[in-house]
């Protein structure tokens, strides 16, 4: 474990000290979820800072391990990963700058102020998109002799690009409330701040956009453990090429839900209660992907034609 650390802090410096920054945050936030008893939206105050601490932990350690991966060091992703800690680290300043204030930093236009710094956090997320795209070019284009690897990174950048494209219809003129200094919503059909999950506080009387977002943002993480977990159990059993078709598979099921859960939302319909158009969709969804999965395993090399060749 000590070693794994060591060698984790020497990935990209800058993410790693901002990773170090957000999980500090992390704990300052969850302290201060139980002992500031503000309530803002219907949730604690420091909620959002610990939610979006956490993600940037999860995300800038993914980030700089796939940054790790690379065969040959790349200035262009270095750099790219450097403009994605500075607006990250602004986000965040902005973040808990209104929670001190005492205020939210999403869709907030009560005030002058308050709607520059919602429109600065705009600019901030479509900067960090681009540098993330720029980081997924670089990974795609150069070689690997992990194709396995290569095409779970790919798929897991891909897929998180796709995640923050969700977010765009928070703030698209369908999602104005119809209060005055509010410019957007998450909540679908209700109004934010309602009843929710547990936690995530996803709406649990109309549909959330944030549920889309979350899960194709994750998408970096759960592509990469899905071809560690076919590399470690199945590496002896399946040659590389179907543990690759394998991952493209999953990886275009996971976009396609990534979509179908973000239209779901948009339809005013919350996560656990679905109509039947909804499972309908899920149901071709489990049997597609089942069904591509079947003919990727029927299609393997047999064992005994692997090793004769």
């Amino acid at each position: 474990m000590t070693t794994a650390l060591r060698r984790a802090a020497h990935w990209h410096r800058p993410m790693m000290v901002f990773v170090s920054a957000m999980a500090l945050l992390a704990v300052v936030s969850a302290v201060g979820i139980f002992a500031d008893s503000r309530v803002l939206t219907g949730v604690p105050i420091w909620l959002k800072p610990f939610k979006f601490s956490v993600s940037f932990v999860l995300y800038g350690t993914t980030l700089a391990w796939m940054l790790s991966l690379l065969p040959r060091r790349s200035r262009i992703a270095e750099r790219a990963g450097t403009v994605i800690v500075a607006v990250s680290l602004a986000e965040m300043v902005v973040i808990v700058g209104q929670v001190l204030r005492g205020t939210t930093s999403h869709y907030n236009g009560t005030t002058p102020l308050n709607a520059a710094l919602f429109q600065a956090m705009g600019a901030m997320i479509t900067v960090l998109f681009a540098a993330h795209f720029v980081i997924g070019i670089v990974v795609l284009r150069q070689p690997s002799a992990d194709r396995v690897a290569k095409h779970a990174v790919g798929w897991g950048l891909g897929l998180s690009l796709l995640g923050m494209l969700a977010a765009v219809p928070m703030v698209l003129p369908s999602q104005d409330p119809g209060i005055e200094g509010v410019s957007g919503a998450h909540s679908v059909g209700v109004p934010d701040g309602g009843p929710g999950l547990p936690l995530v506080g996803w709406s649990t009387t109309g549909g959330d956009l944030r549920i889309g977002h979350f899960v194709g943002l994750h998408a970096l993480q759960a592509l990469p453990v899905l071809a560690i977990l076919l590399s470690r159990f199945l590496g002896t059993r399946l040659d590389e090429r179907t543990r690759v078709r394998l991952l493209v598979v999953a990886g275009g099921a996971y976009g396609v839900l990534t979509m179908l859960l973000t239209w779901q939302a948009l339809r005013g319909q919350p996560l656990l209660r679905p109509d039947v158009l909804t499972l309908v969709a899920v149901a071709a969804l489990v049997v597609a992907t089942a069904s591509a999965a079947g003919v990727v395993m029927a299609r393997r090399p047999k064992p005994e034609l692997a090793l004769a060749a």
